[in-house]
């Protein structure tokens, strides 16, 4: 059997593949992100006109929710075929199936004009941004991850979790500048905007990715004959628990993180008279720095250990949960700027920069497509699709701040709990 060492994997230059990863990432992020900032900001309107606005904002989230259901099954889809056929040509369709996807969002007539078609088109549609995206992740960790040399995995599986924040900044600064327009003509046409300018990222994602060679580690498999005829039914007979600890291991990280960059966009205005351009620039300029802060933390997991990282990180995110909303309730521009950064540029960094080093080390290379993608995005279906749907029934039920804050808290005891009883991990490099 050959293997691959840490001299020749840093010979196929994995800074490349990193940034090309994070390019990638960046983009397709970017068309899942604009679609939870129109819910939260449009569609409500445009296509549940009919619906009180409480009613309406739910339905809206619940648009937004219906993605997850789908990332499970492009998590299963993609992993077979990366598992089977390689890596990258499952990055090209994935990032070409968002786009067409995101594009088509752009261009959906509004109940309005087409009555209860538009909703139906809606959700179809993004359905296949779920499926997509079910697909992107691991193939986009795993490339970073399977060029890098052994000690310096975390880091740079780190790229890809980056790419998260740069979506968000990218599809907050297309909104941000969408809300220039009148209100009347944001509602009107102007939202469509960010969705039809996916086409052109796409592009540059395509250029950029096309130029990535195959993963030496998918190599290797190939080339000793290890390929799993069937590799979703090869984890569920023989990874099991791996697949449960990289689900309930994201709890942390994914909550916190989507209350904080969907369902703040409602309740910010609605219920704490915060602006949305005070918001979004809070978020702006907290994804900015978390750009730059998710890679560091990466580099300390490398030292001390993903799992580690992950517990303190989970922690960390419980102690600031009912600051961050104390901070939001003043409704003071620095005051929310800070409660952002306390949230996502340190606590989502802490906490998501050693989850693709440490879910993909669970899985043996084989089958670490599948494995690594079906538990991340089973993650994200049972943690970060109900999310913002459960923080507005919280806070249309109770006075918000502390039942919220206890919502992240019990998140993050979970991923606490199950890395403490699983004390070591599988790592299969």
């Amino acid at each position: 059997m050959r293997v691959i060492d840490d001299l020749e994997v840093t010979r196929v230059k994995p800074r490349k593949v990193a940034f090309a990863s994070f390019v990638g990432t960046a983009i397709e992020w970017y068309d899942f992100f604009i679609f939870g900032t129109a819910a939260a900001l449009v569609f409500g309107k445009a296509f549940f006109p009919s619906l009180s606005p409480l009613s309406g904002t739910l339905a809206a989230f619940a648009t937004f929710g219906v993605a997850f259901v789908s990332r499970p099954a492009g998590a299963i889809v993609f992993g077979h075929f990366g598992d089977r056929i390689g890596r990258k040509k499952m990055l090209v369709f994935s990032l070409v199936l968002m786009g067409s996807s995101t594009v088509a969002i752009g261009l959906i007539p509004t109940y309005g004009a087409i009555g209860l078609a538009a909703p139906v088109l809606l959700v179809l549609a993004r359905l296949a941004q779920g499926f997509a995206v079910g697909g992107e992740w691991g193939g986009a960790v795993l490339m970073a991850v399977e060029h890098a040399p052994r000690e310096k995995r975390a880091f740079y599986g780190s790229w890809p979790q980056a790419g998260v924040p740069a979506g968000l900044v990218l599809a907050t600064l297309a909104f941000l500048l969408v809300e220039q327009l009148p209100e009347d003509q944001v509602q009107a046409w102007g939202w469509r905007l960010p969705f039809l300018a996916s086409a052109g990222l796409v592009a540059v994602g395509m250029y950029v990715r096309l130029k990535v060679v195959e993963s030496p580690e998918f190599e290797n498999v190939k080339r000793n004959k290890k390929i799993a005829d069937f590799p979703i039914l090869a984890v569920l007979r023989g990874e099991k628990r791996a697949l449960g600890v990289g689900i309930l291991t994201q709890a942390a990280s994914l909550v916190p993180f989507y209350l904080v960059t969907v369902f703040v966009l409602s309740y910010g205005p609605k219920e704490l008279g915060i602006s949305r351009q005070t918001i979004l620039l809070s978020i702006l300029v907290a994804c900015v720095l978390d750009i730059l802060s998710v890679p560091y933390a990466s580099m300390i997991a490398d030292r001390i250990g993903a799992r580690k990282m992950l517990i303190y990180g989970s922690l960390y995110m419980a102690a600031v949960a009912y600051p961050f909303f104390w901070l939001l309730s003043t409704g003071v521009g620095v005051a929310v700027l800070l409660a952002m950064i306390l949230i996502i540029t340190i606590g989502h960094a802490v906490t998501y920069s050693a989850v693709a080093g440490y879910v993909t080390g669970l899985f043996p290379a084989e089958v670490r497509y599948t494995g690594a993608s079906v538990a991340y995005q089973f993650g994200g279906v049972v943690f970060s699709a109900p999310a913002p749907f459960i923080a507005v029934a919280i806070a249309a039920e109770t006075d918000g701040s502390w039942a919220l804050a206890a919502y992240i808290a019990a998140a993050c005891a979970i991923t606490v709990l199950v890395l403490t009883l699983t004390k070591t991990a599988k790592v299969n490099h």
